[in-house]
């Protein structure tokens, strides 16, 4: 007889989360496992964005749990979250623009327990952007949009997280751009950090993926294997919003 498989770092169950009477998420389960990446996706309003909210503690939960490591984390304030190894780099970058590049790396770095790791990781992050090395003492208000993002994300790095998680970081971005972006995700992973990333670019999520979830109307509807979805012209057409045809085509 088998073992039975590992307990996932990131247990979301049946979560619920509600804005007065409007229903941002209804009923989404995922599970992420140690060193895996998993894409979360789905249209515009399909509460992506919502549930990575939840999960990082930038709004609260109405129902269901959220586990990290077996314990319940679901409602916790964003500072416990980070804590405990989750970071996410949120859409839109919500940059601190007055602040100097540096300096909204540094902030990244305020749930460490141990203060003494902070140049270590700064240079950990310049090296992964040499970009943000430059520019380093520039106020983050002047930076590209490919730079702001690079910052986004090596600021949710200087927390040294367990769990990477990443709101449409594709978005807005020249192609370029996002090839680099996504080579740095793919050299990270390979490195073991575990990623849940949400996108709108279907391709590009279900290449880096090992699993992905499909949300609609805040529900999980389906999951699988990321080479089953990326194969599946059905799935695409019905719920990747992708023409039957163009899938076919693939």
């Amino acid at each position: 007889m088998s073992p039975p498989p590992p307990a996932p770092l990131l247990d979301v169950r049946h979560l619920e989360v509600r804005y007065g009477d409007l229903v941002g998420v209804a009923d989404v389960s995922l599970a992420v496992g140690a060193g895996q990446v998993v894409a979360l996706l789905g249209s515009n309003g399909a509460g992506k964005t919502t549930t990575l909210n939840a999960i990082a503690g930038l709004v609260r939960p109405s129902g269901g749990a959220i586990l990290w490591r077996g314990e319940a984390i679901g409602g916790l304030p964003a500072y416990a979250i980070v804590g405990r190894g989750l970071a996410l780099s949120p859409e839109g970058w919500r940059l601190f623009v007055g602040q100097t590049v540096e300096q909204n790396l540094r902030l990244g770095a305020t749930a460490l327990a141990d203060r003494q790791r902070v140049p270590e990781l700064l240079e950990r992050v310049f090296a992964i952007f040499p970009r943000l090395a430059e520019r380093r003492r520039q106020s983050a208000g002047t930076l590209s949009g490919g730079e702001r993002q690079m910052l986004a994300l090596g600021r949710a790095l200087m927390s040294e997280p367990k769990l990477l998680m990443l709101d449409e970081p594709s978005l807005g971005l020249a192609p370029a751009v996002v090839e680099t972006l996504y080579d740095t995700l793919w050299r990270l992973h390979g490195e073991g950090l575990t990623i849940l990333l949400a996108e709108q670019s279907v391709p590009l999520a279900l290449e880096i993926a090992d699993h992905a979830y499909v949300l609609q109307t805040g529900r999980t509807v389906l999951d699988g294997p990321a080479r089953a979805l990326e194969d599946d012209p059905e799935v695409q057409r019905i719920y990747l919003g992708i023409r039957g045809e163009a899938a076919a085509s693939r």
